[in-house]
């Protein structure tokens, strides 16, 4: 999408901080590692990877409307807060009921709902605060053109 590696490798960041996430979240609730938690990190991968594209992609149209690296950042990130809140928000409450059901099923629905909600928890973290420091390291030599 970016046409360049080093903005698509910044997009799959989030997947090992969402997945530390996950797993923080199976040993805080004694949970063993199970099918449905793998489902849970497999979905939970596709949710990192999409704050992390929404994010990338704001910074780089600044930066392509002439934008210099640190106000298109800041730009990007405070822009961004929103939609990435949204997103989390939106797939953790949605879980939610899930993560605490002791009916019928709860044994399969627990462990995919509780890597869900400790790994948006975590990746949004990673795509509000550490990304943007990320991108900032990654192309502080940049002079940018959308070849770059």
């Amino acid at each position: 999408m970016f046409g360049n590696v080093k903005d698509g490798l910044l997009v799959f960041t989030g997947v090992p901080f969402a997945l530390t996430g996950g797993v923080a979240a199976l040993w805080l609730r004694d949970i063993p590692l199970s099918i449905s938690a793998g489902l849970g990190f497999i979905a939970l991968s596709g949710v990192a990877v999409l704050n992390g594209l929404v994010m990338i992609a704001y910074i780089r149209s600044l930066r392509e409307g002439g934008m210099t690296l640190e106000p298109a950042i800041r730009e990007g990130a405070l822009t961004r807060l929103r939609p990435v809140l949204m997103t989390a928000l939106v797939a953790s409450l949605g879980f939610v009921p899930m993560a605490v059901a002791i009916g019928t099923g709860a044994e399969v629905q627990r462990p995919l709902a509780t890597v869900v909600i400790g790994g948006i928890l975590s990746s949004t973290v990673l795509t509000l605060f550490v990304l943007p420091l990320l991108y900032r390291w990654t192309h502080r030599t940049d002079d940018f053109s959308p070849a770059n």
